[in-house]
């Protein structure tokens, strides 16, 4: 590639890489302009019926570090009132790697009755889990816990795909993983304006399952 010799080619130039460079940064705006009122903590997350959990990695068939993170801000939501059920999701293509399933044992092991948990195990992705948390499980409102780099794009696709979402995000040191996710997300964004835009069907969708609303009728039983 030859870069151009006069000056009029040269401003064209910059120019040119000016524009693609806001381009790109449009929808990372999107997100923190379309989900500024959308985040809470755990001490302030609306009480809502239903948590969202988003899948993020196994360590020797164990909920990473930044996994665990997320599950314990839900078992602190679930012990404070705040929510009665929560809907784990996440990657089970392979038969040895089961991500819903090891964080319903985490989630159990930090006091969340195993009745009040409900898997999907076709979240392969933030959108599908989304898609799938509203068609297959009927969740229209929702409190999503996510890592803060990833929280405003979970709470900017669910809300499109018919949830009303609040975000919480949990924060954990900046190590290399963090730096990586933040910078992972700058192009995550503009698969989630497309994903947001055209709304695709997730990679599975299936057959509506009744899980969240026995879940939620159990809490109700209990209340009584």
């Amino acid at each position: 590639m030859r870069l151009p010799r006069t000056r009029a080619g040269q401003r064209r130039l910059v120019w040119g890489a000016a524009a693609g460079c806001v381009l790109a940064l449009l929808p990372s705006a999107w997100l923190f302009v379309s989900t500024a009122d959308r985040l809470r903590s755990t001490a302030d997350a609306p009480r809502t019926e239903v948590a969202v959990v988003f899948g993020a990695g196994l360590d020797d068939g164990k909920p990473s570090r930044y996994l665990a993170g997320r599950l314990r801000a839900a078992a602190d939501l679930y012990r404070e009132g705040r929510v009665k059920v929560v809907l784990v999701t996440g990657d089970n293509s392979r038969d040895d790697y089961d991500e819903p399933d090891a964080m319903r044992v985490y989630l159990r092991a930090h006091g969340v009755p195993d009745r009040q948990v409900v898997a999907d195990y076709a979240g392969f992705d933030t959108w599908d889990s989304c898609v799938r948390a509203r068609k297959i499980f009927g969740v229209d409102r929702a409190v999503l816990i996510s890592q803060g780099f990833h929280i405003r794009r979970t709470v900017a696709l669910c809300e499109a795909a018919g949830i009303d979402s609040y975000g919480v995000g949990v924060s954990d040191r900046h190590d290399v993983t963090w730096y990586y996710g933040g910078t992972r997300e700058v192009f995550a964004a503009g698969k989630a304006a497309l994903d947001a835009a055209f709304q695709p069907d997730p990679h599975f969708l299936g057959h509506r399952e009744p899980g969240v609303a026995r879940a939620l009728e159990s809490a109700g039983h209990r209340g009584h």
